[in-house]
């Protein structure tokens, strides 16, 4: 057990060194614009990487067709495929789409997490976490203030 714990730690930073998903699209923007752009509460996580509270976000169970982007900058994310039922009390995914996430190391509470961000505007998304259901391990745990979801056009 202490040694999956470890390799899972290791691979996510590498995955922060990696400059996983790196996109030249880059927004830089400076924070008046995201004041007036976002909510009271979008800003706050978005941008002062805060944390909705669980078992509250409008995707937290929320299990559609479509594709997640991000709330600030429309930037794709994650597709509902890649979605799942976890019981963390947050929108749960098991994949990115390619390119449109970063991830940094951060030790707010005292030990190091993972945090996932949005490549093209920096703003903050939520952590991901080595301890998934699926064959990835994974878990990007979200917060829904920080994803749109654009439900998938129905073909009838």
């Amino acid at each position: 057990m202490f040694f999956k714990k470890i390799s899972g730690l290791l691979f996510m930073i590498f995955l922060s060194f990696a400059g996983c998903g790196q996109n030249n699209d880059y927004m830089e923007y400076d924070e008046n614009y995201w004041k007036k752009k976002l909510s009271p509460e979008q800003y706050r996580v978005l941008r002062l990487k805060g944390t909705e509270p669980p078992f509250t976000g409008k995707y937290y169970k929320h299990f559609e067709k479509g594709t997640y982007v991000c709330a600030a900058c429309g930037n794709l994310l994650f597709t509902s495929d890649a979605k799942f039922d976890s019981p963390c009390g947050w929108p749960s995914f098991d994949q990115f789409i390619h390119g449109s996430i970063e991830t940094s190391i951060d030790f707010d509470l005292g030990y190091p997490r993972t945090e996932v961000h949005c490549s093209r505007c920096k703003g903050h998304l939520g952590h991901v976490f080595d301890d998934g259901p699926t064959e990835t391990g994974l878990r990007y745990c979200i917060n829904s203030v920080s994803i749109e979801f654009i439900p998938e056009k129905s073909t009838e």
